[in-house]
């Protein structure tokens, strides 16, 4: 699997999980309805996810991840 591949699974998957557990918590924890769960899930799963990207450097293909509540970009394995 190539390396933009594996940070175009990955970005799905962190999103994915952020987005499905804030629209539980939404839907459980506050008065909004229809349209108004997924949107406001889909907001903020798209601000607290990780982004990840494949770059191409002097050593080969790398992958990096940035992320809110980590500092700074590091290198994934």
């Amino acid at each position: 699997m190539s390396k933009k591949t594996k940070a175009l699974v990955y970005n799905l998957i962190g999103f994915a999980i952020i987005f499905f557990a804030v629209r539980f918590a939404v839907a459980s924890f506050t008065t909004l309805k229809d349209l108004w769960i997924p949107l406001v899930a889909f907001i903020i799963g798209t601000v607290l996810a990780p982004k990840f990207q494949a770059v191409a450097t002097k050593d080969g293909e790398k992958l990096f991840v940035k992320w809110i509540f980590v500092k700074g970009i590091k290198e994934v394995n």
